[in-house]
């Protein structure tokens, strides 16, 4: 006999649940009955109205759902705001930027009015000079106060003077520079246009405003004078401004002070006779040399992404120095005793297009340290 909940007939061979037990791992979830083309009409709605028992459905509605409709409008809404701020961004890098101008340079050698002042200790001389006061080195060139422009951003402003301090301090402080020959540590953070008249005017120099190497960077000639002491004395000036959407320009205004000495005359020196001894002791002894550079620089929006800068004036003022020497490659700096020579700068011809005129000032006695 067949238990009470099986069939009269017994249970179906196969599996124990019967025929429909293969079914049973189909699921129709809410969905695939929504998505069903035939409904099934309830048994009331058969006896009311005497309708078949099934109906079809109307189609499903394929557009988009509420969902990403609005995330369609939200993507449309981005890329709009996107495109206007590309448009009207005021950061936005100009279609062409203006040609970068050949640099202007004047170098004014300044003569003494008398010996150049002397003494075998360089930090006497600093103590008793203008410089007492002045700070070592790049502590000598502090970075002022600076905030965004109108076109560009506090880190643009920030970039461009510091890389018009270190311009100044590899041209004016670096001793690779000042006396070693080297020209390279200044050259990579020039404008890729001006490399062409910087490279020119180390290969072939000359006084006409635009090929001085004395106004690219401070040199001495290694053969006949070394740095007595390495702790420049420095002080000036940064200051910046915006010029126009996409130039930004930075003035700098600075005094350098070097204590310098005949080469190889590190300290009095042994020698027989009170007059040798002099002698020695007299070349030994060290100057002080001084060169104020007023430099400007421009920066447009590729210099400040390439930590680069175009210098378009330098005007130096230098000495103790002679007028008669030419300044234009190298400064020859008066050491301690000595005099100008007679003669001043090299004659200027008015008739000559395209030539700079030649000057040379007088060093105010005030200038020098006294000793």
């Amino acid at each position: 006999m067949g238990g009470p909940g099986d069939p009269s007939e017994g249970t179906p061979e196969g599996s124990p649940g019967g025929g429909d037990e293969e079914y049973r791992s189909v699921v129709f979830d809410e969905s695939f009955v929504r998505a069903a083309r035939l409904q099934e009409f309830s048994a009331q709605e058969r006896i009311a109205d005497h309708a078949p028992a099934v109906r079809r459905r109307p189609p499903m509605r394929r557009g988009l759902s509420r969902q990403a409709l609005i995330l369609v409008v939200l993507i449309a809404v981005a890329f709009g705001t996107a495109i206007y701020m590309g448009v009207r961004h005021p950061y936005q890098t100009p279609a062409a930027q203006p040609a970068v101008e050949p640099a202007r340079m004047t170098v004014i050698p300044l003569a003494p009015q008398g010996k150049v002042p002397g003494h075998t200790d360089p930090t006497y001389l600093y103590a008793h000079s203008p410089a007492a006061q002045y700070r070592v080195g790049a502590e000598g060139i502090p970075l002022p106060a600076s905030r965004r422009t109108a076109h560009f951003s506090d880190g643009q402003v920030v970039d461009a003077l510091l890389t018009a301090k270190e311009y100044i301090v590899r041209s004016s402080l670096d001793p690779g520079v000042l006396t070693g020959g080297q020209v390279r540590p200044v050259r990579v953070l020039l404008d890729a246009d001006q490399l062409d008249q910087f490279d020119e005017s180390f290969d072939r120099p000359a006084a006409d405003g635009r090929h001085a190497p004395t106004g690219w960077l401070v040199r001495f000639d290694p053969a006949a004078l070394e740095l007595a002491d390495d702790k420049i004395r420095v002080q000036g000036t940064l200051q910046i401004a915006e010029t126009d959407a996409s130039t930004l320009e930075v003035t700098a205004d600075h005094t350098f002070v070097y204590a310098l000495r005949a080469a190889g005359k590190a300290g009095p020196t042994e020698a027989a006779g009170e007059k040798a001894g002099d002698r020695a002791r007299a070349e030994s002894e060290v100057s002080l040399f001084t060169v104020r550079r007023e430099l400007h620089f421009r920066f447009d929006r590729d210099d400040l992404r390439l930590h680069t800068a175009q210098l378009v004036v330098s005007y130096v003022q230098a000495g103790p120095l002679s007028c008669a020497e030419d300044s234009t490659n190298r400064l020859h700096p008066l050491l301690a005793g000595q005099t100008a020579k007679a003669g001043g700068p090299a004659g200027t011809d008015p008739y000559a297009t395209g030539s700079a005129t030649a000057l040379c000032g007088s060093l105010a006695i005030s200038a020098q340290p006294r000793v």
